[in-house]
């Protein structure tokens, strides 16, 4: 009896990991083609934008989006406070930029310094940085917290300016 009420425990996990990860798989992180678009959406909700610089062979960019970014997009927590976006620097990828130029993402990159994949930046609509940006992934098992200390200092830098709080010691852009 106690020997198939584990074994039903363990086919059940089994299945819900199954589904998450299938879950996880079917969702995409957007990316960043119209900068401009997602800056005036950005303005007129009151979000930062997270914008991930990224290359299509980066193993630590997929862990990135597997792990934190898809399961943000998936739980729905995240959609009044964030738009997340990506940009993939290794493709030729070409973008709309907050000016209405087109523009490759490596130049758009380049202007935010941000030569190591990942790299993300908390960027109000007209492109400016928010919070202290995010270079790569250490301690993933402290990524999350930090990740979401550095969203909440961008929201909070966006709705109020003044305010001298920070999250986590994600630490506010001074303009």
């Amino acid at each position: 009896m106690i020997r198939q009420l584990y074994i039903s425990a363990a086919v059940a996990v089994a299945l819900l990991c199954v589904a998450a990860t299938t879950a996880t798989a079917s969702v995409d992180v957007p990316y960043g083609t119209d900068l401009q678009h997602d800056g005036k959406q950005a303005l007129d909700r009151h979000l930062p934008i997270l914008l991930v610089f990224s290359a299509v062979n980066c193993g630590y960019c997929h862990q990135l989006e597997d792990e934190f970014l898809k399961p943000m997009l998936i739980s729905g927590e995240y959609t009044d406070k964030v738009i997340i976006r990506r940009l993939l620097l290794d493709t030729g990828q070409h973008t709309i930029d907050f000016d209405g130029t087109q523009q490759e993402a490596a130049a758009i990159a380049s202007r935010y310094r941000a030569w190591l994949t990942p790299t993300i930046v908390f960027i109000d609509g007209n492109g400016r940085e928010l919070a202290k940006r995010m270079i790569g992934i250490n301690t993933p098992e402290l990524f999350g917290g930090y990740l979401d200390a550095c969203i909440d200092t961008a929201l909070l830098k966006l709705r109020q300016p003044d305010s001298p709080i920070r999250y986590a010691g994600c630490d506010a852009m001074q303009w």
